[in-house]
């Protein structure tokens, strides 16, 4: 590649990263401008005299509906709902790839086609059993209760990527397992755990980003006190009593997008890995 062609390839890719990057830009400048210097000053401008108000009030201030608390009861709940949903929709997922791929049974083709149906299933359609399970189950209203929902939803998908990663093992090392008398969970725990960290950080990753940013199950599911942060930062947005504030809502945004950023800026390249090590195949 001549100078020119590579010239050309960085000034689009260079573009390319502005153009993807000036809504957070905005964001980030308005949520630290006051309410005079966003009408008064251009969008994309620099703030003139930053401030952190916005985010002070959007964390503990700001009037989501009826409660004027801010975010932070409703990020807390999300951390209360996201990290025991993702722990255990991967650990079972990786049980049930384990036991899809070397300890096969009669009609388990059957089961994992049904299981790979339900990554199709538009999260429509399960509102209504959803919901009636909950009821019957004592979960309604409650943290509990979401848990219990991203779980099973997301069963389905962390069992597909296990069961695909967990083909590539050679099944002459679990066979050998067998006959120095190793079981189940022997064989999981000595053998598949150790080499398993690539695909754990694609799990963790998918389904810390599918449940944190859920919106539909936590409005339909949640009840005023185990409400997430996503439903939380649509009740501000939404708000119409007083002036609107644009800054506060920027700030709002950002704190409910940031753990999904930090995963990424922190396990992004072990998620390209994982993926790249048999993920998505077959």
């Amino acid at each position: 590649m001549n100078a020119a062609s590579r010239f050309f390839l960085y000034a689009v890719l260079a573009l390319a990263a502005l153009y993807a990057l000036a809504p957070l830009w905005v964001m980030l400048a308005t949520s630290f401008k006051s309410l005079d210097e966003i009408r008064e000053g251009s969008l994309i401008a620099a703030p003139q005299a930053p401030t952190i108000a916005a985010w002070s009030k959007a964390w503990s201030g700001a009037c989501t509906g009826v409660r004027c608390e801010g975010l932070k009861p409703f990020f807390i709940n999300s951390l209360l709902m996201t990290i025991p949903a993702v722990l255990i929709s991967t650990i079972i997922g990786a049980l049930n790839g384990y036991a899809l791929t070397h300890w096969k049974f009669r009609g388990s083709e059957l089961l994992f086609t049904a299981l790979l149906l339900g990554c199709f299933i538009p999260f429509q359609v399960v509102l209504l059993p959803m919901a009636r399970t909950l009821g019957a189950l004592g979960f309604v209203d409650s943290i509990f209760g979401l848990i219990f929902v991203h779980v099973v939803y997301g069963l389905a998908f962390t069992t597909l990527f296990f069961r695909n990663y967990y083909v590539g093992v050679p099944g002459e090392l679990i066979k050998a397992a067998r006959v120095d008398g190793a079981g189940f969970f022997t064989i999981f725990w000595r053998i598949l755990m150790p080499i398993s960290g690539p695909i754990f950080m694609v799990c963790v990753i998918w389904q810390f980003t599918q449940i944190w940013n859920d919106f539909l199950f936590g409005v339909v599911f949640a009840g005023s006190d185990s409400q997430p942060v996503t439903v939380a930062l649509n009740n501000l947005v939404r708000t119409s009593t007083g002036v609107k504030e644009y800054n506060v809502d920027m700030a709002a945004a950002i704190i409910a997008a940031l753990p999904t950023l930090l995963v990424y800026i922190v396990a992004g390249k072990y998620f390209v890995r994982g993926l790249t090590a048999g993920a998505v195949k077959g």
